[in-house]
């Protein structure tokens, strides 16, 4: 079964997780590691976007 494709957003943050050297997928207080890169990311889209496609983004997730 093929998996989902990853969001925009999960792939920025996972992207800046790798830069920092840290893995991915370890667990960092109870998630992992990647989604503590989110806030970074979504103040990057946030300012880069427009009201609208920050909206949709934020819509596909991740949560």
């Amino acid at each position: 079964m093929p998996r989902e494709p990853k969001s925009p957003r999960e792939v920025a943050a996972r992207a800046l997780c790798r830069m920092e050297g840290h893995p991915e997928d370890i667990l960092f207080q109870g998630s992992p590691m990647w989604q503590s890169f989110l806030a970074h990311v979504d103040a990057v889209l946030e300012a880069a976007l427009s009201v609208e496609e920050w909206e949709r983004m934020k819509a596909e997730g991740p949560q």
